[in-house]
């Protein structure tokens, strides 16, 4: 018997361990391994790159006028006038939207309240005066202002161009208001990831608490920096301290929402609904009218749009600031900490409460 077994051994190996792996079983050990995760992450990155590329080039390299609300004050409908809001309109590519207002003062109250982005005005001794608002979007401004002295030209209508509300000298280009509230968004979310991960300890009132402590101090340090330290935007110092940590709070809580509702994936939504959709559509680096329709209605409504919207009426149209710009990041930040809140025990984290004997 001994012998027969012997010969069956020398025969090769036999049983479970003995049959080569078959499909299923390559796949349950890859599922075990290190190797699924790390694959989908691979994937996933490529595919955030080509969209964060995409998202970005999309909506700024080439932006096009689509909607340009205009003052229209005096006798524009002479032939001269027509001639030049026609030529405009040819040169705009059919954008410019044109509303007309009696007095020069009811013009002037329409950009301070950001409902017009220029005035064309007829000027009594003939020719018209196009008044560009750079404070109101300074790539909307120039591709008036442009436009206008082209199609004066070629119309042979005297046109006279001023800026009636710049831009401040060391924000030329008017980006800066964007950047400091692209960083208040994404140190915003960065900050609410590294609370989850070196302090997983804490409760959710804790992780709220702590939450508004980083926005407010980092908001401070944004402003200040910007402001005092390097000069570039004078800014109501209050206001837009108020603005960046509403933002950076709103910002942590979101990643917060979706950390709960979906545990090591929460960077996937927060990332495409903060810096692949919002901060494009923001209205910062590019002005609304200059953006594709849908885009520019959408980022009003999301927190870097609403962000951006309220810092730019605090530096340049003090006196009229809205009210939707602080509700739409107020809603945010309350449904964020209402999910949150709610379902607190799916997230990751907090501290065993066990009394001391029943952990024994």
């Amino acid at each position: 018997m001994a012998d027969t077994h012997d010969a069956a051994g020398e025969r090769g190996p036999h049983g479970a361990h003995g049959r080569p792996p078959t499909r299923a079983d390559t796949w349950a050990a890859f599922r075990r391994s290190p190797f699924l995760p790390a694959t989908v992450l691979v994937l996933i990155l490529a595919a955030a790159a080509a969209l964060f590329a995409g998202s970005y080039t999309y909506t700024m390299a080439n932006p096009t006028p689509r909607h340009i609300p205009t003052a229209v004050v005096g006798a524009t409908d002479t032939a001269e006038g027509r001639r030049f809001t026609d030529g405009m309109e040819r040169a705009l590519d059919a954008s410019l939207e044109l509303r007309r207002y009696g007095t020069g003062a009811a013009a002037r109250r329409a950009v301070e309240e950001q409902e017009v982005f220029a005035v064309l005005t007829a000027r009594p001794g003939g020719g018209v005066a196009l008044d560009v608002v750079g404070a109101a979007g300074a790539s909307v401004a120039q591709l008036l202002a442009e436009a206008a002295i082209r199609v004066g030209r070629a119309t042979g209508v005297p046109v006279a161009v001023r800026d009636v509300q710049p831009l401040q000298k060391g924000d030329p280009r008017g980006l800066a208001l964007f950047y400091i509230s692209l960083a208040a968004v994404i140190i915003g979310f960065v900050g609410a990831i590294q609370l989850s991960v070196h302090a997983r300890g804490l409760d959710p009132a804790e992780r709220i608490a702590f939450t508004a402590g980083y926005a407010l101090l980092g908001g401070f340090a944004i402003a200040a920096t910007v402001d005092w330290l390097l000069g570039a935007v004078d800014l109501p110092f209050g206001e837009s301290w108020l603005i960046l940590a509403l933002t950076m709070f709103t910002s942590g809580m979101v990643f917060t929402m979706f950390n709960t509702l979906m545990g090591r994936w929460a960077m996937l939504p927060t990332w495409g609904l903060m810096v692949l959709l919002g901060n494009p559509s923001s209205g910062g680096a590019v002005s609304w009218p200059l953006l594709p329709s849908a885009l520019g209605h959408l980022g009003r409504w999301l927190p870097p749009g609403a962000s951006v919207n309220a810092q730019h009426t605090a530096v340049y149209f003090g006196g009229h600031q809205h009210v939707s710009p602080f509700a739409v990041l107020g809603a945010w930040a309350l449904v964020s900490c209402g999910v949150f809140w709610f379902w607190r025990h799916r997230h990751p984290g907090g501290r065993d409460r066990a009394p001391a004997h029943a952990a024994a």
